[in-house]
């Protein structure tokens, strides 16, 4: 069986790690159709859009995707491309898993937290409007709808995957309608999962207990602009965004994504690390339960990683993406 998998390159260098992950894949024998569509400036330049529909029927045909790092033209009016793509498709789960690598030197060890976060409301459903001249005023969505579904996905994934605890990360002091209206509807699907440990904590004391020691924290789940920066310092614990995968889930369809960005600076130079991408390519693999062929390729990986004979430099290396694309392959 083949699974037709929508390409979305991106920009900046976001050809070069997509490239470099497919080859990965192929390699490791991944039963996948590449589907290649456009995204970000380069769909801007062809079709008028950064997310056009036709982009977008190809993943909804599809029923997944993978993409690079998108940009969005700046003061032309376009919303994000990653955000129009998540709402959309009603990607609701933004999943963001974050581990400990061998081979790369961080202040802390053994971390391993997901973090999940509602991706349709909050302030990035976009609804704002200028008051007076100097005065913007922008609406915070939040419904128990949103809450509660997401909150019962993160319940039904920790149930089956060995996960056994879960706080729910908000702001109920502060804005206790918007955010209490979220921190409700999960202690209501809490309540269906009692061999599951959950509680909340406020997200700022979440911040501090993170940079103090990430070690104990399991699942996170968040809502939209929190789960946004609080997903990023998570990243930062076990090297940067470079290293870890990311992913947009919905009912049916998921687009798993390179969560940094399309760093312009070295575009086309051959020397971006890929991993982040390629991470998310094998989070696409375990969604459709080629777990066999994920492992294989983790094992792969890690392989090279605490050689480190082969590490691109932001890694601490001097290997260029093709060497190090090269060295996974070699160990597969």
């Amino acid at each position: 069986m083949k699974y037709p998998v929508t390409l979305i390159e991106g920009d900046g260098i976001g050809p070069e790690v997509t490239g470099a992950t497919t080859k990965i894949l192929d390699a490791a024998g991944a039963p996948i159709v590449w589907e290649k569509a456009l995204g970000g400036l380069a769909a801007v330049e062809a079709l008028g859009h950064p997310m056009p529909e036709q982009t977008l029927n190809s993943i909804r045909q599809n029923r997944l995707g993978l993409k690079g790092p998108l940009a969005t033209p700046k003061g032309k009016g376009y919303r994000s491309a990653n955000v129009h793509l998540r709402q959309e498709l009603d990607l609701f789960v933004g999943y963001r898993p974050v581990q400990t690598l061998p081979g790369i030197t961080t202040p802390y060890k053994d971390v391993n937290i997901i973090v999940l976060r509602e991706n349709t409301e909050d302030l990035y459903a976009g609804i704002e409007h200028a008051i007076t001249e100097d005065t913007v005023l922008t609406l915070k969505v939040s419904t128990h709808r949103s809450g509660e579904r997401i909150a019962r996905w993160a319940f039904e994934h920790m149930r089956n995957h060995g996960r056994r605890s879960i706080l729910c990360c908000h702001k109920s002091a502060v804005v206790p309608m918007a955010d209490g209206a979220f921190a409700d509807a999960f202690e209501t699907v809490a309540g269906d999962y009692p061999y599951i440990d959950s509680g909340q904590l406020e997200v700022d004391s979440l911040a501090f207990e993170l940079a103090r020691d990430p070690t104990p924290f399991d699942v996170l789940l968040l809502q939209n602009l929190y789960g946004d920066i609080l997903s990023d310092l998570a990243a930062g614990l076990v090297g940067g965004l470079g290293v870890v995968p990311g992913a947009n889930i919905g009912d049916k369809i998921a687009v798993f994504e390179a969560v940094h960005g399309t760093a312009p600076d070295i575009a086309g130079k051959g020397i971006a690390n890929p991993l982040a991408v390629l991470s998310s390519g094998l989070l696409l693999l375990e969604y459709v339960g080629e777990q066999t062929i994920a492992e294989r390729i983790r094992r792969a990986v890690f392989d090279v990683l605490e050689e480190g004979k082969h590490l691109t430099g932001d890694l601490g290396g001097d290997a260029d993406t093709a060497k190090f694309t090269a060295a996974i392959i070699d160990k597969l």
